[in-house]
Formats: C-alpha cells, sequence, structure tokens
C-alpha cells in the first residue's frame, strides 16, 4: 500500500499571520492545506492519508475534510513542538495499518504546487531505489561558511540541488530511523537530512517547477499568482 504522510502542524509564526496558522489561510476561499491534501485524495495509487496537525485545529480539519469530501484520511494526529517531531508522531501513528514495505510519501502541509506525475515517480523510484528524495537544481552558487563566516567552499552549481517534497520510503526504513533519531534526541531539518546523518543511501526525483513551500508572507503571494497562471494555462491553453 501507499500512503501519505502530511504534516502540518506548523503554526506558521513567519507568516505574522495571527488569526490562522499557515496552513488554514485561504486562495479563493479554499485552505491551502486542501489544495495539497486533493493531490494525494485523487491520485490511483494512495490508499491512506494520514495528516499531522496542531492539535487545537483538529476540530476545524476534521470539518474541512467533510466539506472538501476527502475521503481517503485515515487518521490525524497531534503535531509536534518541530516538524521533526510531527513526521515521528505521525509515523508512529502509521504502525498499526503500514506494513513494512509499504510505502510513504512525507509532505508539508503547505507545499501544494506537486502534481499526480511527481507523486507516480516518488512511487515508482521508492519501488526501484528504496527511497526518493524530491530535489530541484540549484539555481544560484551555493557558498559553505565556516563559523565566521568566511567562505570556505563553492561547490560545483551543476551538482547542487534543493531538497523538497514529497521525500519517500519503505514505511519500516524510515521509521527505524526516525525512531534512532528518538532515543538519542536529534532533531532534523527534514528526512533527507536525518538520513544523511545516519549515512543512509538517497535517490533523487526531479521536482515539479514551483515546488515551492509556503513559509513566509511573500510565499503566500507567490503562490497565488503561480496557482492562477497554471488555471489561467488550462482555460486559455496558454
Amino acid at each position: 500500500m501507499n500512503f501519505a504522510l502530511i504534516f502540518a502542524g506548523g503554526t506558521g509564526q513567519r507568516m505574522s499571520s495571527r488569526a490562522k496558522p499557515k496552513q488554514f489561510l485561504e486562495l479563493h476561499g479554499k485552505p491551502i492545506i486542501i489544495y495539497t491534501l486533493e493531490h494525494f485524495e485523487f491520485h490511483e495509487a494512495i490508499d491512506g492519508i494520514v495528516i499531522v496537525c496542531i492539535e487545537s485545529w483538529i476540530e476545524e480539519l476534521q470539518g474541512l475534510l467533510k466539506r472538501y469530501d476527502i475521503t481517503k484520511v485515515v487518521k490525524i494526529v497531534p503535531g509536534g513542538p518541530t516538524g521533526h517531531d510531527s513526521i515521528y508522531n505521525g509515523l508512529e501513528a502509521m504502525k498499526t495499518m503500514a506494513k513494512d514495505d509499504d510505502i510513504v510519501l512525507i509532505h508539508d502541509g503547505v507545499r501544494p504546487l506537486i502534481n499526480e506525475d511527481l507523486i507516480t515517480r516518488n512511487i515508482d523510484v521508492v519501488k526501484e531505489f528504496g527511497n526518493a528524495i524530491t530535489v530541484e537544481p540549484a539555481k544560484e552558487s551555493v557558498v559553505r561558511c565556516d563559523e565566521n563566516g568566511n567562505i570556505v567552499e563553492v561547490p560545483l552549481r551543476a551538482n547542487m540541488y534543493t531538497a523538497k517534497a514529497p521525500q519517500s520510503f519503505k514505511f519500516n526504513d524510515i521509521l527505524k530511523i526516525y525512531e534512532q533519531a528518538h532515543e538519542k534526541g536529534i532533531r532534523s531539518i527534514d528526512s533527507a537530512h536525518l538520513c544523511s546523518t545516519y549515512r543512509v543511501p538517497m535517490h533523487t526525483v526531479l521536482s515539479t517547477r514551483n515546488n515551492l513551500k509556503i513559509t513566509e508572507p511573500a510565499d503566500y503571494y507567490v503562490y497565488r499568482a503561480l496557482y492562477e497562471a497554471i488555471e489561467n494555462q488550462q482555460i486559455f491553453g496558454l
């Protein structure tokens, strides 16, 4: 089986939005989290969705799932203090439903500009290589600095990528890594970073274009413009 683990446990402090967490902000009357969920809801290979949500917003989320007819959600789990903790909570909750070789696609609730093809390629690459990390080629030079702010390395840009999402794994493989990290008090930026910490070989999947994560206010306005451009392409054939 193939599961999507959507983490939407962030409070959106960088969004400067006091009324709502960023995943519940709306575009054309529909919350961002619903735009994200619909990609997995409508994908025929996705069997179930687990959502990690801010505990105080779970009831609101349940209402939205009914309103927008999102039927594949099998569990909603309270989030943790960090994204790492939220993913750990979600994986632990999946123990009762996922088998060792089932595939889990870990995805940000505030990363709505993905598509069916990217989900399919993540699943196919996990089947072939054991995991799949969605990446985008670096558009500018990346520099590595020391603690004093001095540049110590400028890697060849052709070899540099930015890690995106989904980040996809065999369920038992990623569960074991998060449980090991939990026991040692290790926290990571994302699942790829944690796998790197444990020297797990990883395979890449090229991202769709404009696969942005809505983190700051400017991101929301960029997303709105991109979404409307995509809609216009579909309507007018641009």
